[in-house]
């Protein structure tokens, strides 16, 4: 049995992400086969005995190891991969795309790169001066803000941070301070998706989302989010992802570069979560590229 489209999934808030997949499935006249810890060994047992096959993988298993059998499968028969890990764990390694970015032209918080702990565990002298008062640590690799402090403003905080993630590079970046609009920070989480963006206003704070409406996008000039995020994708080659931008007094800034472990919790389920509208639009876009995949 083959099927067009496969998607691996174990997260539970990934259920209305899920169903918009499979809705768009229907609609678009493609199979769908998912597989979930419930029935992973018995897929992955058909997968290498030949018995079930696919074309195209859309893989949430999100750094599961249980489910990378499906990944090499998939990469050994040259199947359709959206957003590959090797290129996620490229892109997604926050030193390298600030100096893509930077190469690119496109405008980031001052910052300064440090190796590893573990290849270079004394730090020489570091003027710290144009990071500000205070300044963000970032180590490069992990997401979800984890290993992330804010207002930092000593030499002591940075020795001390790079030894919990040992082995990563980390960033120490100037804090961007947006402008006010309608009371409210000037600061955008926007989703690529396939060619398309979305973009939206997220509190830095309180991670509360809202779409950013045509009249919003005109009236405050903020149609640059579309273009600077896709000369993000045209750098980073991923199919979906987003990517945090904020606008300055002087100019639009990206702030975190590039995130493809997208939570995709709604906002009809979660205060927190993802403008319902969004989340599908990105799903019917990923089942497009796959249907054009086969």
């Amino acid at each position: 049995m083959r099927h067009d489209l496969c998607l691996p999934w174990y997260w539970e808030y990934d259920i209305d992400f899920v169903r918009f997949v499979e809705n768009a499935c229907l609609e678009q006249g493609l199979t769908l086969w998912q597989i979930t810890p419930d029935n992973l060994l018995e897929s992955v047992t058909a997968l290498y005995k030949g018995e079930r096959a696919f074309n195209v993988l859309l893989d949430r298993s999100q750094g599961d190891n249980r489910f990378l059998p499906i990944n090499n499968w998939a990469r050994e028969y040259g199947k359709r991969r959206i957003n590959p890990p090797e290129l996620s764990a490229w892109s997604e390694d926050k030193a390298t795309m600030h100096l893509e970015l930077i190469s690119a032209g496109i405008h980031t918080p001052y910052t300064i790169l440090l190796p590893p702990f573990l290849e270079q565990p004394a730090l020489p002298h570091l003027d710290l001066t144009p990071l500000g008062q205070h300044f963000v640590i970032k180590p490069s690799n992990e997401g979800g803000g984890e290993g992330v402090i804010l207002g930092a403003f000593s030499f002591d905080q940075i020795l001390r941070a790079r030894m919990e993630f040992p082995e990563q590079k980390y960033l120490l970046q100037a804090t961007v301070t947006p402008r006010t609009i309608q009371e409210r920070p000037a600061w955008f989480r926007v989703f690529y998706s396939v060619g398309e963006t979305f973009p939206c206003w997220w509190h830095p704070l309180t991670h509360v989302f809202a779409m950013v409406t045509p009249s919003e996008e005109n009236r405050y000039e903020l149609s640059p989010l579309r273009d600077i995020v896709k000369r993000i994708a045209s750098i980073c080659k991923l199919d979906w992802f987003t990517t945090e931008i904020a606008l300055t007094h002087e100019q639009f800034v990206v702030v975190d570069y590039v995130n493809d472990q997208i939570d995709t919790r709604i906002q009809s389920k979660a205060v927190d979560g993802v403008p319902d509208d969004v989340i599908r639009y990105v799903a019917a876009n990923l089942v497009k590229l796959a249907k054009e995949s086969l």
